[in-house]
C-alpha cells in the first residue's frame, strides 16, 4: 500500500475535489461554479464607475475573499495529487492559478484584478459536473474536422489575402488621397472590411469606377465567407461518419461506452467507463469506494 492511500483524507480529498461521482463532489463543484460566476459579475460590477465608488469596500472585501477561497481550492488541488507537477502545468491548472493570482498582483500593479474575469475558463468544468461527457465526443469531432480541414482553409484565406492586396491597390490607383486612400495598405485595410462585410464606412469610394469596384468586393465577400463554412461542414460530416461506423461497426454492434468523471490520482487522465477499477492511461487504481 503506497504512501498516498494510507492518507485516506487525501483520498477523500481528491474525490470530491476531482470527481462528480459521489454527493459531495457534486455538492462542491456547484458551489464552485456559483463561486465562480459570482466572482466574476463582481470584477463586471467594479467596472461600473457608479457601483464601484457607492460599493468599492464591499466589492474589494467580496473579491479578496472569493481569491482566498480560491487559493485555498488550488493548494488542495496540488496536494491531492501524487504528481502535482502535472496538474500545475495541466490547462486546468494554469486556469485555476491565472483565476487566482490577479487579486494579488493588483497590490503592486493597479487595474491587473480586471483580468480575474478570466474564472470565466473555469466553467468549463459544468461539462463534468452536469455529466455532458458525451457531448465532448462532438468537440472533438469539431475539433478533428478543423484539423482536417486545415490546409485547404489556409490555401483558401492565402488566395484571400492576394485578392485583398490586388484589389485594395486597384482601390489606390482609382480612388487616390483625396478620398482616403491615402495609401496601399488603408486600401488593403478597406478591402479586407468589405471582404468580411463588416463596412466600418470610415472609408468609401467617392468615384463611380471605385463604388462598381466595392459592389464587387461586397458580393465577393458573401461567396468567400461561404467557402471556409463549406470545407469545415464537409471535413465534420466525414468525422461524425467515421466515429458512428468504429463505434458501432455493421457486423458487431454494440451499445455506447457510459463514461463517469473518474480522474485518476496518478496522470490526472478522465473519461473512465462506469465499471473501470484501473486507470486506461497510467495502470493506477481508481477509488471507487
Amino acid at each position: 500500500m503506497s504512501k498516498y492511500t494510507r492518507n485516506k483524507w487525501r483520498v477523500k480529498l481528491h474525490e470530491i475535489i476531482y470527481e462528480a461521482d459521489t454527493p459531495e463532489g457534486k455538492l462542491f463543484d456547484v458551489v464552485l461554479l456559483i463561486t465562480i460566476l459570482a466572482s466574476i459579475l463582481l470584477v463586471m460590477l467594479e467596472s461600473v464607475q457608479s457601483i464601484d465608488e457607492n460599493f468599492h469596500n464591499f466589492l474589494n472585501i467580496s473579491e479578496w475573499v472569493i481569491t482566498i477561497l480560491f487559493t485555498i481550492e488550488y493548494i488542495a488541488r496540488i496536494l491531492t495529487v501524487r504528481r502535482p507537477i502535472k496538474y500545475i502545468f495541466s490547462f486546468y491548472g494554469i486556469v485555476d492559478l491565472l483565476s487566482t493570482i490577479p487579486k494579488y498582483i493588483s497590490l503592486i500593479v493597479g487595474g491587473v484584478h480586471a483580468l480575474a474575469a478570466l474564472r470565466a475558463l473555469r466553467l468549463l468544468r459544468v461539462f463534468r459536473i452536469l455529466k455532458l461527457a458525451r457531448y465532448l465526443g462532438a468537440s472533438n469531432n469539431l475539433l478533428n474536422a478543423l484539423k482536417a480541414s486545415r490546409a485547404k482553409i489556409s490555401v483558401f484565406l492565402f488566395a484571400v489575402i492576394i485578392v485583398a492586396i490586388i484589389l485594395g491597390t486597384i482601390m489606390y490607383l482609382v480612388e487616390g488621397e483625396e478620398n482616403g486612400f491615402s495609401n496601399i495598405p488603408k486600401s488593403v485595410y478597406w478591402c479586407i472590411v468589405t471582404l468580411t462585410t463588416v463596412g466600418f464606412g470610415d472609408i468609401t469610394p467617392q468615384t463611380p469606377l471605385g463604388q462598381f469596384i466595392a459592389s464587387f468586393v461586397m458580393i465577393l465577400g458573401y461567396g468567400i465567407i461561404a467557402v471556409p463554412t463549406g470545407i469545415v461542414s464537409a471535413e465534420y460530416t466525414s468525422q461524425n461518419k467515421s466515429v458512428k461506423e468504429k463505434e458501432n461497426p455493421p457486423e458487431n454492434k454494440t451499445m455506447p461506452v457510459q463514461l463517469n468523471s473518474q480522474c485518476c490520482v496518478n496522470c490526472l487522465a478522465v473519461k473512465h467507463q462506469d465499471d473501470a477499477k484501473y486507470c486506461h492511461k497510467c495502470g493506477c487504481k481508481l477509488h471507487h469506494e
